[in-house]
Parts: structure tokens; C-alpha cells; sequence
């Protein structure tokens, strides 16, 4: 993680350096990013790097923590409706999901490249992420179950990781189906997950959902 040298820089300073690092990780693989492209372009020498960071495993790390806290600071911002139904609050859920992703799309792809790139292990950080994502989508489905909106014999582990595949994916998979671009989502208003095509690709997953984990009707 950054050194106190890095918190003492000016914050404009600062900046530029995680912007230059987040391009340079979200356009290239670990393997070829580069701190010498990331220092030249921040107009800083190399060694000045090293007086912020150990190594390029360290700066790595600090994006990857970073994309975890603005998740989290941009959920906060929102506040669900009252009283929503299970699937309700799900589709709520995805829509939030879905407006991060593909509004910090550079963040995103570095988190998705710790999964599935070439980046070293980060045992600690992955195992992190998962459980976070894990206890969320549990604590979902227990709401659920006990609201009675769901199947109280519903395999919740199953569900879980069906939920935390979905939530991982369904940004991309918004995107490429709608053929639109992050850049211009970001520029458009309405955001692309409130017109009539995203609304029916939301109807169409929360169909699948529930009709294989809802609750047996009398």
C-alpha cells in the first residue's frame, strides 16, 4: 500500500498518479504494465515511484483495494425504496451493480483482471472480495426466505454463487448485448440500464431467478 510520502504529495499530484496507473493496468495485462510508461507520463522520475510505492505488486494492490472502496462508497449513496419484495430488491441491487461498473469501467476491469488476468496471486485480497460478495448475496437470500419470497429449502450456496456470477458479468454482458460503449453511457442521460432494452434484459434475468428460486405458491 502507498507510502506516507504519496498521502504528502498535493492532491492534484496524487491524482494524476492513480489516474496514469489505472489506465495503465485497465489497457494492459500485469505482465505489461509498465511504472517506467506510468512515471513518464506523471513527469516524475522513477525513483520518486519507489518513494511512493514498494513495487508495481504494491501499486497494483492499492488500485485493486481502491476499486473495493469506491464500490462500496457508491452504494452508499443510495438508499433502496421501503418495503421491496425479495426480487424486488435484487433487480434494486443488480441496477446499482450494473450503473458502477459500467460508469468506472477502467476500475472494473482491473478488479476483473485480478480474478481472471495474469496478476500475481493476491490470496489475501481475492479471498477478501469473495467473501464480501458471498455474505452479501447470503444475507439476500435470507431475507428472502424468511420474508417468504423465496424457497426455504433453496440451496442458498448454489444461489449464491449464481448470484455472484451474474453480478460479476451481467456490466459487460449489458453492454455488448446493447452494443454501446462505457464512454458513451458515461456522456448519455438517461444511463443506459433505464431504457426499455436494459429494462427487458433485467425482466428476463429476474424471470430466470425467480422462477427457480421463488418460493412454492399456495
Amino acid at each position: 500500500m502507498p507510502k506516507q510520502t504519496f498521502f504528502n504529495l498535493p492532491e492534484e499530484k496524487r491524482r494524476l498518479i492513480i489516474d496514469l496507473a489505472i489506465n495503465e493496468f485497465a489497457d494492459h495485462s500485469y505482465k505489461e504494465a509498465s511504472i517506467s510508461r506510468i512515471v513518464k507520463n506523471a513527469g516524475i522520475a522513477k525513483g520518486s515511484f519507489y518513494q511512493y510505492f514498494d513495487d508495481k505488486k504494491d501499486l497494483y494492490l492499492f488500485l485493486i483495494h481502491l476499486s473495493m472502496e469506491q464500490k462500496t462508497a457508491f452504494f452508499n449513496k443510495f438508499t433502496p425504496p421501503q418495503n421491496m419484495g425479495a426480487f424486488d430488491y435484487l433487480r434494486w441491487v443488480f441496477k446499482r451493480r450494473v450503473q458502477f461498473e459500467v460508469t468506472n469501467p477502467k476500475l472494473n476491469r482491473i478488479a476483473y483482471k485480478a480474478v481472471y488476468g495474469d496478476a500475481p496471486m493476491l490470496t489475501e485480497v481475492l479471498i477478501e472480495g469473495e467473501t464480501q460478495a458471498n455474505a452479501f448475496s447470503q444475507a439476500l437470500l435470507a431475507r428472502g426466505q424468511a420474508e417468504g419470497d423465496l424457497d426455504p429449502n433453496l440451496d442458498t450456496e448454489l444461489a449464491a454463487f449464481i448470484l455472484n456470477s451474474v453480478f460479476m458479468h451481467l456490466g459487460d454482458y449489458l453492454l455488448e448485448r446493447l452494443e454501446v460503449s462505457p464512454e458513451e453511457l458515461i456522456r448519455d442521460e438517461p444511463f443506459l440500464f433505464e431504457s426499455p432494452e436494459a429494462e427487458a434484459i433485467f425482466d428476463g434475468i429476474m424471470e430466470i431467478l425467480e422462477k427457480g428460486m421463488a418460493g412454492r405458491k399456495n
